[in-house]
């Protein structure tokens, strides 16, 4: 339910690491490239801004708007409007570099976190809601809040946290002596900057509901579950779904394939996929994924002899080297394909042309791919953790509780005799794509989420 409405139109400033199009590494650029749009659609008096840094290689080229000193080093502001969104791109000589991320990011990312409110006030950016995503943000929340703004907090992915020693990282913050205390930023002796905006946000989320309740384990809370746990007791964390950007991946208009309206239109693009890969007729198991070990992809590799004896198996992804090696001379199989790094249009015929998709993952707080892979009628072979919890029905995937080689591969295996019966196959095929997972309702529910925090007074910290 939608809560009382704002008084005035809202100002709603996103702040992430990155960006589709213009900067992107993974899901987190997706979620930045397809949220703000549709919040901004669906509440067309709503303002909605996104800052990130303006990388040395941005795709695309801002116009700049202000250019200045802040803290002792040079600082510019760029912008790009696009979908009804005002995207701004912060410029610090740290972020002068190829490529988006690096080991120094906890230092830079503390630069850019100091410097992105200054620099809002210097071309009359003034937001009603902050909104901050994953660690990187986590230092504009904490100085958000110190200004009296409301700040939402949303957790993508609670392992990777920018954790830095702390005695050598406080002067980089540009935050008061009280914030440095175990209720502040602190983290056995590191300075943690998801910490810091999980304690001064005003309310948290996390991408799916199943995950905001495992946060709260030690098995999944790195570390942070006590405090996630008050969190939830306080009434400040709750999980909301991410969606998926319709236009961006629609079997019935994607240029990347022989586009299809319904399951039985799937056999043009399976028949592409083979021939491309040079595979036989047995149907076609797949996997595009990042190769490390959150994602499981060494229970599929361990998994393999197995699943040959049943599939095909198409995998591209690139991370891990030694998994990278390992699935590198297991494309020698005729049933094994593997094709490393990214790559998009590759990704878009895998999705169409495959039959099944494996996500043996050992915790996922979302997950896109299994949404995708059910537009595409391609039906998931999933752990039952995080997202793919909430999203997979039993109806339509083949869900296994163990993260080991053996339940994938029994879950495979089921996933098999169910293809054996075109008519139950078809019929799960359809379901999976007529399962609504567009923007539309997680982007009310944030709208919803911050009419209602200001209308609310500051939690205590």
């Amino acid at each position: 339910m939608r809560a009382a409405a704002y008084s005035k139109a809202m100002r709603v400033l996103h702040v992430a690491s990155e960006v589709f199009p213009f900067s992107r590494s993974g899901g987190l650029g997706d979620v930045l490239g397809a949220l703000p749009a549709v919040q901004a659609r669906l509440e067309q008096e709503t303002e909605v801004t996104v800052l990130s840094p303006w990388y040395a290689s941005l795709d695309g080229e801002p116009q700049e708007l202000w250019r200045g000193e802040l803290g002792g080093q040079e600082t510019w502001l760029g912008e790009l409007r696009q979908g009804g969104v005002r995207f701004l791109f912060l410029g610090l000589s740290a972020f002068q570099r190829p490529g988006l991320y690096h080991p120094d990011d906890v230092e830079r990312f503390c630069a850019f976190g100091r410097a992105a409110l200054p620099a809002l006030d210097a071309t009359g950016v003034t937001p009603d809601v902050l909104h901050g995503h994953d660690w990187q943000a986590g230092l504009v929340v904490a100085h958000a809040h110190l200004r009296g703004l409301r700040t939402v907090f949303s957790v993508h992915n609670l392992q990777y946290q920018g954790r830095w020693n702390l005695h050598e990282a406080a002067g980089w913050t540009g935050l008061p002596d009280w914030a440095f205390g175990p209720e502040g930023v602190e983290f056995f002796g590191d300075l943690n900057l998801m910490k810091a905006g999980l304690s001064f946000a005003d309310h948290v989320t996390t991408v799916s509901p199943t995950y905001a309740q495992e946060i709260t384990t030690p098995q999944y809370g790195e570390g942070l579950d006590g405090l996630l746990t008050r969190l939830t007791h306080q009434g400040r964390l709750s999980g909301i779904l991410n969606g998926l950007d319709q236009d961006r991946w629609n079997p019935r208009t994607d240029p990347d394939i022989a586009a299809y309206g319904d399951p039985a239109g799937k056999a043009g693009a399976g028949a592409d996929l083979r021939q491309e890969f040079g595979l036989d007729d047995a149907p076609v198991l797949a996997a595009v994924s990042r190769l490390a070990d959150q994602k499981g992809m060494d229970l599929l590799l361990t998994a393999l002899p197995e699943l040959v004896r049943d599939w095909n198996v198409v995998v591209l992804g690139g991370g891990d080297p030694l998994l990278t090696s390992a699935f590198t001379g297991w494309a020698h199989h005729p049933r094994v394909a593997f094709a490393q790094g990214m790559n998009e249009p590759l990704a878009h015929r895998i999705y169409a042309g495959a039959d099944a998709f494996a996500m043996p993952s050992r915790f996922e707080p979302c997950g896109l791919s299994q949404l995708i892979a059910m537009r595409y009628g391609t039906l998931p072979v999933v752990r039952e953790t995080g997202g793919l919890v909430d999203t997979v029905p039993h109806e339509v995937g083949f869900r296994f509780a163990e993260a080991t080689a053996q339940a994938l591969t029994q879950a495979s295996r089921e996933a098999h005799a169910a293809y054996q019966d075109p008519a139950q196959w078809q019929a799960r095929a359809a379901l999976a794509m007529s399962l609504d997972f567009s923007w539309d309702g997680p982007a009310h529910k944030y709208l919803a989420l911050y009419e209602s925090l200001l209308g609310t007074a500051h939690p205590q910290t």
